[in-house]
């Protein structure tokens, strides 16, 4: 069972890689930021759009508010992006430093924003699919930008986490 030290742990992860990837998409002009990269998204932008897209969805829906969708309309710079993942990532950890390991366990109820059809679910669930879901995307942009000559170096948990040799 996961407990609220290790959410925080794997989102405080996800923000650090998360973090490798925008450093290096801050080197890259904004014609390759918003260039099809034959991404599930189109783009690096539209990738890394629609990742703080998600996180903000689905903060709303533990948060029991309605989400804002937002789209590459709105942010149409990396410089806005930053801006935007900033004032969310805030309110995450806002978040995060509330959660206790029995609301862990509490179940959520949301509507998809693609079909409309509710749906109730373990918040722990919905948190673990959040951060895989990050991996996945970061994944994506990491391979487009290593293409780009832009490597965000070794994105492993275990780097981050730098165990101590005995």
């Amino acid at each position: 069972m996961l407990t609220a030290d290790y959410v925080r742990c794997v989102f405080e992860y996800g923000y650090w890689a998360r973090d490798r990837i925008l450093s290096q998409v801050s080197q890259l002009d904004h014609g390759a930021y918003i260039a099809d990269a034959r991404l599930d998204y189109g783009s690096i932008r539209g990738t890394l759009v629609h990742c703080l897209e998600r996180e903000g969805t689905w903060l709303a829906r533990w948060e029991g508010r309605a989400d804002q969708p937002l789209g590459e309309e709105e942010l149409p710079t990396f410089e806005a992006l930053r801006g935007a993942w900033a004032r969310e990532e805030a309110t995450m950890r806002a978040f995060l430093q509330r959660l206790s390991d029995p609301m862990l366990l509490e179940v959520v109820e949301y509507r998809s924003t693609h079909s409309g059809r509710r749906y109730a679910i373990a918040l722990w669930q919905m948190m673990a699919h959040l951060v895989n879901h990050g991996t996945q995307h970061r994944s994506e942009v990491a391979l487009a930008l290593t293409q780009l000559g832009h490597s965000p170096g070794d994105l492993d948990l275990i780097v981050y986490l730098e165990p101590q040799p005995l």
